[in-house]
């Protein structure tokens, strides 16, 4: 018995040669190339390039899935929440493995770094993670990084958000907010400048130098005392508030995606802090952390001061006599691709 070999060339092999190992190379076309170029003799084998498939001919019809289906790996794999999608949420760093083929050409990914942590004493709210997605990424089989951002401190001590990574793509980590005398902070978002002296202009977003912008600039603090205020730390949506006498700033509005299947706003910019006895800003859609309320003597931010976890947003900036300030939130990467 012999081996038929269906390609644009087609041969026989004997049954002697196969048993002596002699391998079976299949030729390889295209869809277009298939349908005008190769026989159609039931049995026909050929390697179809388009579709990254084995197809073998019927009699009526060419018939793949003789190569390994698309398959991928990693975080927090969900099927359900978007119809046709497979949804993968990383909260924390990890690998998403692809492997076979043929991959999906509508990939998609929201990257989001770490938000900065709110600035100190009428401090600027902090600025919030990059902000970077698309909707045509392809995936090709291997190993991708998967990086989560962690949010900054708040002031006293304070830092800005790290970056998030997937793969080849990088988030720049939000800014941490300008303390009091000083000015905001360049970051993915930038942060608001402080209060008092000045006024403390705002930090400059898009650290990276991404086209589209990963995020916004701060707001200006406002002097003089009695009745400075910190800005607003931009959002991915918007940039932060401009302060005014007394009350801090609000923070920028973050941006929205439906990538889980769910609207979802994230990376809002921390509002600003504030003089004794007054308002702090109010922190941006999105997650962002509130300014802290004025007092005469240190008043302990509590949760509502940070950015939530997970959404890339600034914190809140310290008020008067705090020498304290919110926190950024942690980051967040999410892919997603159709299924059948």
């Amino acid at each position: 018995m012999g081996i038929f070999v269906g390609t644009a060339t087609s041969t026989f092999l004997s049954a002697s040669s196969a048993q002596k190992g002699i391998g079976v190379g299949i030729g390889t076309t295209t869809t277009a190339g298939r349908n005008v170029g190769v026989g159609t003799a039931i049995g026909t084998l050929i390697y179809n390039v388009d579709n990254q498939q084995v197809e073998v001919f019927d009699g009526t019809s060419w018939i793949g899935g003789l190569a390994t289906p698309f398959e991928a790996t990693g975080g927090t794999k969900d099927t359900v929440s978007r119809t046709g999608y497979a949804v993968h949420t990383f909260t924390s760093p990890g690998t998403l493995e692809v492997s076979g083929g043929p991959a999906p050409s509508t990939a998609e990914y929201l990257v989001i770094a770490g938000g900065g942590g709110g600035g100190q004493n009428i401090g600027g709210g902090g600025g919030a993670g990059g902000y970077r997605t698309s909707t045509a990424y392809t995936l090709s089989p291997g190993t991708y990084t998967v990086t989560v951002g962690a949010g900054g401190g708040g002031n006293p001590g304070g830092s800005s958000g790290s970056n998030s990574v997937f793969g080849t793509i990088t988030s720049s980590g939000g800014a941490v907010g300008g303390n009091n005398n000083s000015v905001g902070n360049p970051g993915g978002s930038g942060s608001g400048g402080g209060g008092v002296v000045g006024p403390g202009a705002g930090g400059a977003g898009n650290a990276g130098g991404y086209t589209p912008p990963e995020g916004n600039p701060g707001g200006y603090g406002f002097s003089p005392a009695p009745g400075g205020s910190g800005g607003g730390g931009g959002g991915a949506g918007t940039a932060g508030s401009h302060a005014g006498p007394n009350n801090g700033a609000p923070g920028g509005n973050g941006a929205s995606s439906s990538i889980t299947g769910t609207s979802v706003t994230r990376a809002g910019g921390g509002g600003g802090g504030c003089w004794e006895s007054a308002t702090g800003g109010s922190g941006g859609p999105g997650g962002g952390g509130n300014g802290v309320n004025g007092g005469p003597s240190p008043i302990t931010p509590g949760p509502s001061h940070d950015g939530d976890v997970n959404t890339g947003s600034g914190g809140g900036g310290g008020s008067y006599g705090n020498g304290q300030a919110g926190s950024g939130g942690s980051g967040i990467v999410i892919i997603a691709y159709p299924i059948a």
